[in-house]
């Protein structure tokens, strides 16, 4: 039975922790996905804002009532999917490669037999002295009936051969949205599916109420439906919803969410929640009733719940900290999160809906800009919840750049700054967007000194 000093289940973020400190010494790292390199690289955050970057020129050339004379880009699939996967299946072989020299590199599906004891597929029994626990997320099951060789999803999609002429998108989160922009940039006919009222129904009630406008202008949205059943009719899939409707498209795509791979490696010996993901402390320990449990750390997606990349790799950090004897801790707040679809949306913190009866809730549209003169936009805006003391209890952006203008915002949360003087103690650069920052928080400042909201 091989021993090991570090066991490490999972190579996205995990595949950091066993950095310089770890050289030469006996790593094994277990890792069953087709591409090596976790969800990030190969499935989610960087391919997709490759071909996101695409469709926002697309749709920026669409934009009527700048003077513009022209015809609008079509974007080439296979180009654009050769330039991105190309750099990003060469990152994956590469790393591959270079963690296959560095350490025992195991590339089957594998499962917790103990606290510290992997069994691999072929059969192969390892103990490790410490073990990571960073094995991901999946596709959440569709949870209909249908064939799984005919649905789609975010593994898949952005690998398919040809670009289908029509689409339905079963989900209403970020990823739906991401993947409903690109794909209706590129020319496909795309509806999108709503469990709820309105897209993106998690956030802010104005973010998803303004979005999912915006979106229907562009493409088809059905709310308040789920799926029963998807069947093929020759070339065609015919998805039946549950309040009779149907809807005939090329492709499927299931954006449903996903859910944690605790259960894949039988790591259900330690506390989970409710949505099966993992219980740590702020040292990144797992627990077990409540109790770290010695030498098992987790992080990422199957323990965070965020399914944010910028946690996962923080979460990272502290379990390389802590297997170094550094007490470092995971005390980051608050977590911001972005949408990168059309438009763009960012966010942390409480809704309007959630407000305090005594915060403040103030709303900054881009259109009383300079800069948003110059975008000749009349859709976007800036809500900030505000505490009577003027703490910022959350931050909820969306327009262009979004993701880059809540940052001043996640700053001053973070080093608890109030709104008090953040606008007037510093300059803003005119006539840049982030004035539509600086006054959003003018704004609040006005609100709180006036007791009430704006």
């Amino acid at each position: 039975m091989p021993h090991v000093e570090l066991a490490v289940l999972g190579a996205g973020s995990g595949n950091t922790v066993p950095g310089r400190a770890w050289k030469g010494r006996d790593v094994a790292l277990f890792d069953d996905g087709e591409w090596f390199g976790g969800t990030c690289l190969n499935a989610g955050c960087i391919p997709t804002k490759m071909f996101v970057r695409v469709a926002d020129i697309v749709l920026e050339a669409q934009h009527q009532g700048l003077g513009l004379d022209g015809s609008v880009p079509h974007p080439d699939w296979h180009a654009v999917q050769d330039r991105i996967l190309g750099r990003t299946n060469d990152i994956s072989l590469s790393g591959e490669a270079w963690r296959d020299k560095t350490t025992r590199l195991v590339r089957e599906t594998s499962a917790l037999t103990g606290d510290r004891t992997i069994v691999t597929a072929s059969g192969e029994e390892f103990t490790a002295d410490r073990l990571v626990l960073a094995a991901g997320s999946r596709p959440r099951p569709l949870g209909c009936d249908h064939d799984p060789r005919d649905i789609l999803t975010s593994d898949s999609v952005m690998r398919v051969d040809e670009l289908p002429s029509s689409m339905l998108i079963i989900g209403s989160g970020a990823v739906a949205v991401e993947f409903a922009h690109v794909f209706a940039s590129f020319g496909t006919q795309v509806t999108i599916a709503a469990r709820g009222p309105r897209l993106l129904r998690a956030y802010d009630e104005l973010i998803g109420e303004r979005f999912t406008e915006l979106a229907d202008a562009r493409y088809r949205v059905l709310t308040n439906v789920s799926p029963l059943a998807v069947e093929r009719d020759g070339e065609v899939l015919r998805t039946t919803f549950d309040n009779g409707d149907s809807v005939n498209t090329e492709v499927v795509l299931n954006a449903s969410g996903r859910i944690p791979n605790t259960d894949r490696i039988a790591a259900d010996r330690f506390d989970t929640d409710r949505a099966n993901l993992l219980v740590t402390d702020d040292r990144m320990r797992v627990l077990r009733d409540g109790e770290p449990v010695d030498g098992v750390y987790a992080l990422g997606d199957i323990t965070s719940g965020f399914g944010l990349k910028h946690v996962a790799n923080h979460q990272a950090r502290i379990v390389e900290a802590q297997l170094a004897g550094r007490d470092e801790r995971d005390t980051l707040v608050p977590v911001p999160g972005a949408v990168f679809a059309g438009p763009e949306v960012a966010h942390f913190g409480i809704h309007a809906a959630d407000a305090p009866n005594d915060a403040v809730v103030v709303t900054q549209d881009y259109g009383s800009t300079a800069y948003g003169w110059a975008l000749e936009d009349r859709t976007s805006f800036v809500r900030l919840i505000v505490g009577r003391d003027g703490t910022l209890l959350g931050a909820h952006i969306l327009g262009p750049q979004a993701s880059i203008l809540l940052q001043p915002l996640v700053q001053a949360a973070s080093y608890g700054r109030t709104v008090h003087g953040l606008a007037r103690g510093q300059y803003w650069p005119h006539p840049a967007l982030t004035e539509v920052v600086e006054n959003a928080l003018l704004q609040a400042e006005d609100a709180l000194a006036a007791g009430g909201a704006a």
